[in-house]
């Protein structure tokens, strides 16, 4: 019932905002920025789901936005250099992100190290890997090339909606399920409100860390095929810098505590969404870009600050209803 109502808050945040924004400026609501809108949110939201589920277990994977520029380079050259089929490819970069999150849960839950260090170790790692793969040049399709079933499935549109947009919300509609309806949702929750109490309960919590992970990088995987087709070219050295910074955002806005055990599908979406939103309202004013991280800064700020204060606002409300009844 808790997470409903940061859920139902989040959207008439946003709903508001959006109102705000609109009268400011009647291009928001053309369809042009609602398409446009619409895609970087699919784009955007897919790994910041990826980066709840891990954040839902009292960790964190710093290497989002390291991993997407990595995957992405791979994915450009086994389809445009190596000439590899694409539905091969398709299935090896998720295959490959996956194997990069089970390295992640493994580092973690059997030499014991911490996920903020495990990860930030892959950032560096996977970042300077794309940056030598490359010899710091950009990747990208040659001349002329194309791949129209792989276009129309991640770039493409169908009624006027992105490709991406309908990708978030099939990956939604399955998280959902994963977390709020199975025994494994239950598990994650468990595992981030007391990991060690979770263990005594019979929750094997290791498998759970590292399937957590698992699902991050695949989720990751798959929002790098989609950036690579939305770029068409990728700077290795700055290709998805500070990505993880706004799953994070996404998630906190969400209702996800940075301690773990709270927060829902819905709600990393709907913390996704109002992101977009509040970037649209940054270029619609013609605000420098400059100060997008600012914005974003601001925002995870915000949102552990009502994390950490909230439960103190309530208790001190119920205590003094209690001494007044």
């Amino acid at each position: 019932m808790n997470a409903y109502k940061k859920d139902v808050g989040l959207l008439v945040l946003i709903l508001v905002v959006g109102a705000t924004v609109a009268a400011i400026n009647p291009l928001f609501l053309s369809p042009i920025n609602l398409a446009n809108t619409a895609n970087l949110i699919g784009l955007f939201g897919i790994f910041a789901i990826g980066q709840a589920i891990v954040i839902i277990t009292g960790g964190i994977d710093l290497s989002v936005g390291s991993l997407i520029a990595l995957l992405g380079v791979l994915f450009v050259d086994l389809l445009a250099n190596l000439g590899l089929p694409w539905p091969l490819v398709l299935l090896l970069i998720p295959a490959l992100g996956v194997v990069f999150g089970l390295v992640h849960g493994l580092l973690i839950v059997k030499l014991k190290i911490q996920p903020f260090i495990a990860t930030l170790c892959g950032l560096l790692i996977y970042r300077g890997v794309a940056r030598s793969y490359t010899a710091d040049a950009t990747a990208g399709f040659g001349f002329g090339q194309s791949f129209p079933a792989v276009e129309w499935l991640t770039v493409g549109r169908s009624m006027g909606v992105p490709h991406s947009f309908f990708a978030l919300v099939v990956i939604g509609i399955v998280m959902w399920i994963v977390l709020h309806r199975s025994v494994f949702g239950r598990y994650l929750y468990a595992v981030g409100k007391n990991e060690e109490a979770a263990r005594y309960s019979g929750v094997n919590t290791d498998a759970v860390v590292i399937s957590a992970y698992a699902i991050c990088g695949l989720l990751t995987a798959i929002s790098a095929i989609f950036f690579a087709m939305y770029t068409r070219s990728i700077s290795p050295s700055s290709h998805g810098n500070f990505y993880e910074l706004y799953a994070i955002a996404a998630a906190v806005l969400g209702g996800f505590s940075l301690r773990g055990g709270e927060g829902s599908i819905i709600g990393v979406i709907l913390g996704a969404v109002l992101l977009q939103v509040l970037q649209n309202l940054v270029n619609l004013l013609g605000i420098p870009s400059s100060l997008n991280f600012a914005v974003m800064g601001a925002v995870i700020l915000a949102g552990v600050l009502i994390d950490s204060q909230l439960p103190r606002l309530r208790s001190a409300f119920a205590l003094t209803a209690k001494a007044k009844g």
